[in-house]
């Protein structure tokens, strides 16, 4: 083995040996580096006679070769083993079952609202929507609760600059609805013609300051209207009684319509329900508040009180989730507790 070979197979044996790809390249400068054993070799070539020089540089150039093809697989081997080690540390187990990304759902009380737009829209109804920030007008005076009314202290809400405030019920989209309506058939009006009857209920969300386990700043509210000539107490009975029947898929239920007062109806009723099985059975439970339109809230519409009569009745969206969902705490429904909302899938 000549001096070249010998050299060759040093630096195979220096090149196995390192462990750090920082090992490696300090054996490879001292094979191929500027102060390098190499190097060394072709600065000799320069006192040797022209054949030797050709002889002895062709051999360099192929021990030269042999050392980068050395030093460049134990590179590669270095890599490999590299990764290897990795690939074992974050080793994916491909027998796990895969996450699956969660299936959100309707919330209960949207659930019941579109529960119950269904039901009076098959009934004939339009269903209407407005702002949750009004008007005093809209809000109380339209229907016949000056600033001085007493009921107002039963609203009490939050305000906003401007003189608005967060609506505290629906009410104010009867008003809307109906002025524009009577807006829309202002011409059959003026001709003494007959005004297509009005009717609409109101969903949406309300406020007020309240909280406790049935009772919520937020809450949701529907309202409903029918305005004609020839609307009685006796069509809200039937109306509303027809509605408690579908909505809770049972007519094992008893409507009690108890006089009440409502400064936008008269005479009013607040309406219990109490169903014949279940848990709740021979209860008697508060579900809305109803009555016939007062004359001033016609008159506000836009309408003769002597011709034009009909009934409104409100409720509450929520508490018919918590009867339907058998839920005894209101403030469930607006936690975002995912493992409570997720049983309404």
């Amino acid at each position: 083995m000549n001096d070249l070979e010998a050299l060759v197979a040093e630096a195979h044996a220096r090149f196995a040996q390192a462990l750090h790809p920082a090992d490696l390249e300090n054996a490879k400068a001292a094979y191929l580096g500027k102060a390098g054993r190499l190097t060394a070799l072709m600065k000799d070539l320069a006192s040797m006679d022209v054949e030797l020089r050709k002889t002895r540089g062709a051999d360099i150039n192929r021990a030269k070769q042999a050392i980068e093809a050395a030093l460049n697989a134990r590179r590669q081997a270095m890599a490999d083993a590299e990764l290897d080690a990795q690939l074992r540390a974050e080793a994916l187990d491909v027998t796990l079952p895969g996450r699956r990304r969660g299936q959100g759902s309707l919330h209960p009380v949207s659930r019941t609202l579109e529960r119950i737009e269904g039901i009076f829209r098959s009934m004939g109804f339009d269903v209407a929507e407005g702002p949750e920030i009004e008007t005093d007008w809209f809000n109380f005076t339209a229907l016949n609760t000056p600033a001085d009314h007493p009921a107002r202290s039963m609203h009490d809400t939050f305000y906003v600059e401007g003189g608005h405030l967060l609506r505290t019920h629906t009410s104010p989209m009867q008003i809307r609805h109906a002025v524009a309506h009577v807006k829309r058939y202002r011409d059959v009006l003026d001709a003494g013609e007959g005004m297509p009857e009005i009717r609409v209920i109101a969903p949406g969300r309300t406020y007020r300051v309240d909280s406790d386990a049935t009772h919520s700043p937020m809450f949701h509210q529907c309202e409903g209207l029918w305005i004609g000539e020839r609307v009685s107490f006796k069509d809200l009975k039937v109306v509303f009684t027809g509605f408690c029947h579908t909505f809770f898929e049972s007519r094992d239920i008893a409507l009690r319509f108890r006089p009440s007062f409502f400064p936008f109806t008269e005479p009013s009723a607040e309406i219990d329900i109490q169903f014949g099985h279940g848990p709740l059975a021979g209860r008697w439970l508060e579900v809305a508040g109803s009555g016939q339109v007062h004359p001033n809230v016609v008159r506000n519409m836009g309408l003769d009180p002597e011709r034009y009569i009909g009934f409104a009745f409100g409720m509450g969206p929520d508490r018919l989730t918590m009867l339907r969902y058998g839920v005894n705490d209101l403030r469930l429904f607006f936690d975002g507790d995912v493992r409570f909302l997720s049983q309404f899938q």
